[in-house]
């Protein structure tokens, strides 16, 4: 059996994970070979691959990206080499349309009991009858911090609880010193900026658009770096001050500040504005050359106490209501992963835009990043 490994494709290499349990595998007796896994970076327990791979004789290779966009690349290009890939709801939708996944055979999962029913009800909305993807995990985007760093520069009374010490130039210019990191990721961002501007996240409205560039422009000159993965370290080693990032990495960042115990504390925030919601999936290709492995893998991944242990680590939230009794109760009561209904009223799902939207969009975001 070929040993564990890791290859960075896109993204940085995948740090310590933690242990997933090992359980049968309905079908894994049909599959064998080479599954080939591309997934998130940080987003898989330590032990969960070798573990697999234990159970059931097939060999894993494993590769990690870091945005949307790196994936989707592939995928449309065809010809991937991939078995299981990770897409984000939002792209998952688009893909199915594009016909870059196959259909799954649910007699090979019987695992997907295990998911809950109105989440996969959303999901159903991206992928009808839920033919092509499962949810891996899901979770918010919102604020990272380093609460001293900003409360310093800020004041004790700044709205360190609103998406204004980010959209604000004169909050952000104060921060500008001790670094700012947003996502490289036009997805998220835009559908937050619209909503904060209390229009609606999913408008394809040209006026809209042009709000948000008003809204966001003034803030360019104050963000250090746009990257989707680099404000993990950069968070939990103190060297910048706030992130726009998803709620886990935000969460690994401060557990590996106070592991690290280097005075840093880290905190995520899901801003009273609200903020976006995304649900990440697994899917086979097309092309996929072992499907039967990746089917295997998702059977896998959905064991109750295997979800569990990732979601333990990841600090992400899990769809799999059998999994509950095996969570971490800082996680399973952590609010900022697993929100109360007040908090889940103010949060909106992403959705797939039209061709039109799409371009609007990358424009915008080129000028922004750019700062023309």
């Amino acid at each position: 059996m070929a040993p564990y490994r890791t290859a960075l494709v896109g993204g940085p290499v995948v740090a310590g994970l933690a242990v997933a349990l090992s359980i049968g595998v309905s079908g894994a007796a049909a599959a064998e070979g080479t599954l080939h896994f591309y997934n998130w970076s940080d987003y898989i327990g330590e032990d969960t691959i070798p573990a697999f791979e234990a159970e059931t004789g097939i060999d894993v290779t494993y590769d990690v990206f870091d945005s949307n966009e790196v994936l989707e690349a592939k995928l449309l290009a065809g010809s991937t080499g991939y078995d299981l890939v990770v897409p984000t709801g939002i792209f998952m939708e688009r893909q199915v349309r594009a016909g870059v996944f196959q259909p799954l055979d649910k007699d090979k999962i019987p695992n997907l009991a295990n998911l809950n029913p109105q989440l996969m009800d959303y999901l159903a909305q991206l992928d009808p009858g839920n033919d092509h993807a499962v949810i891996y995990m899901w979770g918010t985007t919102g604020l990272g911090m380093n609460v001293d760093m900003v409360t310093e520069r800020l004041g004790a009374d700044a709205p360190l609880d609103s998406y204004e010490i980010l959209f604000n130039p004169e909050y952000l210019s104060k921060l500008a010193d001790c670094g700012v990191h947003v996502l490289d990721a036009p997805t998220e961002l835009i559908p937050i900026a619209l909503h904060y501007l209390d229009l609606d996240p999913n408008s394809e409205s040209r006026d809209d658009f042009a709000a948000v560039e008003q809204l966001i422009g003034p803030i360019r000159p104050h963000i250090t770096k746009f990257h989707s993965s680099e404000y993990v370290n950069a968070l939990a080693n103190g060297d910048i001050c706030l992130a726009l990032g998803w709620s886990g990495d935000v969460l690994q960042a401060a557990d590996r500040a106070a592991e690290a115990d280097n005075g840093v504390v880290v905190d995520y925030v899901i801003p009273k504005e609200g903020t976006l919601m995304w649900f990440d999936t697994l899917a086979v290709p097309a092309d996929a050359p072992n499907p039967d492995a990746a089917h295997a893998m998702i059977n896998y991944l959905l064991e109750p106490e295997v979800a569990a242990t990732i979601s333990n680590y990841v600090a992400y939230a899990s769809a799999n209501d059998a999994a509950k009794p095996f969570l971490d109760d800082e996680i399973l009561n952590d609010p900022r992963i697993y929100p109360p209904d007040d908090v889940l009223g103010r949060l909106f799902p992403d959705r797939a835009s039209s061709q039109t939207a799409d371009r609007m969009r990358t424009r915008l975001w080129n000028r922004f990043k750019t700062g023309i």
